[in-house]
């Protein structure tokens, strides 16, 4: 990258580039729909980024994770028409006024983006003495989520894209890839190069919700009592 490049970088948080210092990255990253180009993955990049997600923290070093890359348009395009239906599922629960506004709202890049990364959870992985998991189940379940975070950063700071589809039915993606039973899908990762990040989340863009302010979600001590 040459130094006007990188100059330019850091003056467009929006702008993919290694330069990204962490936080204009944090600021940077966006849940990607509509931004995939579909141009062919570097595969050195695509190592670092699961090497990113590798390098998560877990309980007890259980490291219950793994990565099944979908690059294949006969599986994405499967994944695409479940997706679909469960979208029509959530459409028909809604009332009519935000089912309108859930018709404009895209939520998902399957088929425009590059590639498929599945983030599964094995609860079975260094049980049955897991250390640190004995009173709270979910912290496996939340070391996955982890890694999934250092891949989506990793993903921004190297001016790809990541969108998390989460309307699907657990058991369909497990058949669908042959997962081995007692292995959760966790996250279909929409994953690529991108024409742009937008500045705005697409909800927030969309009118669907707005973010809250950080005051209103800070607690001192006890529950009832705020920060000032």
């Amino acid at each position: 990258m040459s130094r006007s490049d990188r100059a330019n970088s850091q003056d467009n948080p929006s702008s993919p580039g290694e330069s990204l210092g962490f936080y204009e990255v944090l600021r940077a990253r966006r849940d990607v729909r509509g931004q995939f180009n579909g141009d062919p993955v570097d595969p050195e990049i695509l190592a670092r980024i699961l090497d990113a997600a590798h390098a998560a923290p877990s309980v007890g070093l259980s490291q219950p994770w793994d990565f099944v890359v979908v690059d294949s348009d006969e599986v994405k395009g499967s994944f695409w028409k479940h997706v679909q239906d469960e979208r029509e599922v959530f459409s028909s629960s809604l009332p009519a006024e935000s089912r309108d506004l859930f018709s404009q709202i895209r939520i998902e890049g399957i088929r425009e983006a590059s590639l498929g990364i599945v983030v599964t959870y094995d609860h079975s992985r260094g049980a049955p003495a897991v250390l640190g998991r004995h009173a709270i189940a979910e912290t496996g379940l939340y070391s996955v989520c982890l890694a999934i975070e250092n891949l989506w950063l990793a993903a921004t700071a190297e001016g790809w894209g990541v969108g998390w589809v989460s309307f699907y039915r657990e058991e369909s993606l497990a058949d669908l890839l042959g997962i081995p039973e007692g292995i959760r899908p966790v996250a279909w990762l929409c994953v690529g190069p991108v024409t742009h990040l937008e500045t705005t989340p697409d909800l927030e863009r969309h009118g669907w919700r707005s973010r809250r302010p950080l005051a209103d979600a800070v607690h001192l001590n006890r529950w009832a009592d705020r920060v000032d």
